[in-house]
């Protein structure tokens, strides 16, 4: 009996060998799109006096993946593409943050970390709406200025943004943009830079189940090639991948199930 599938199916990479992460862990390829599996090989063809050819050999085999996923997942980019370690915890942005210029503007994020550039959000004396103001590391602001003081757990106590007397007394109002850790929850991964050849190897599993009847394609040894991470206005960020498989310790590419009558 035929086993016909519908869907995108799921996809599973099973680290097992090469430059690991840290508690190498099965991660499923989040929210899934499409996926495909290419088996392509080379021809080679022996033609005579005639014009069609007396035989064909194939040679060389290629195998590989692609697909497409919207979870955007750096315990997967840990794991299966740069073999480094995650760590708890993350750093965010507040973008746009409205407050009105003063001698000390404290953060509404009492630990923020880096700047990310002020705004004006209103037209004073020497500054329009929208005008970028300029980053100043020492001295006092002066017009169209400011500068940052980054949260110190030695002191002082809040992060907080500087600006010119002129600007407080003309009635500024700006947009602080800057990053700020969070400890509670997320995951940050540090990429560092790794000898030519570094990355961790896995296994995929692409399975699906339709009707009652499962099918699915195992490859025992792959290894990721890109992985983008596109915008889109007024769309989702949908990553695309690809990966190479290979044969494993054992001379084997995979195995490939199907219930069938």
């Amino acid at each position: 009996m035929l086993n016909p599938q519908f869907g995108s199916g799921v996809l599973f990479g099973i680290p097992n060998a090469g430059n690991l992460a840290a508690n190498p862990t099965p991660i499923q390829y989040g929210i899934l799109q499409e996926v495909s599996v290419e088996f392509k090989s080379d021809t080679k063809k022996l033609f005579g006096m005639y014009q069609l050819p007396v035989a064909v050999a194939r040679g060389k085999i290629t195998v590989s993946g692609k697909g497409k996923i919207a979870a955007l997942d750096p315990t997967m980019y840990s794991q299966l593409y740069f073999g480094q370690p995650s760590s708890a915890g993350t750093v965010r942005v507040s973008f746009s943050e409205k407050q009105t210029a003063s001698s000390s503007v404290s953060t509404t994020q009492i630990t923020a970390s880096v700047d990310l550039g002020v705004v004006a959000y209103n037209s004073v004396s020497g500054i329009s709406a929208g005008t970028q103001l300029t980053a100043i590391t020492t001295g006092t602001p002066t017009t169209g200025q400011y500068k940052f003081v980054p949260y110190s757990s030695t002191g002082p106590t809040d992060a907080s943004y500087v600006f010119a007397a002129a600007d407080v007394t003309a009635g500024l109002v700006v947009l602080l943009n800057y990053q700020y850790p969070v400890t509670g929850s997320g995951v940050t991964l540090s990429i560092a830079n790794q000898l030519m050849g570094y990355a961790p190897q896995f296994t995929a599993l692409l399975w699906n189940s339709f009707r009652g009847a499962q099918f699915a394609v195992q490859l025992n040894a792959c290894m990721m090639g890109s992985l983008s991470l596109p915008t889109k206005q007024e769309d989702f960020w949908i990553s695309d991948f690809d990966m190479e498989a290979f044969t494993d310790a054992s001379n084997n590419l995979g195995v490939i199930y199907s219930d069938q009558a």
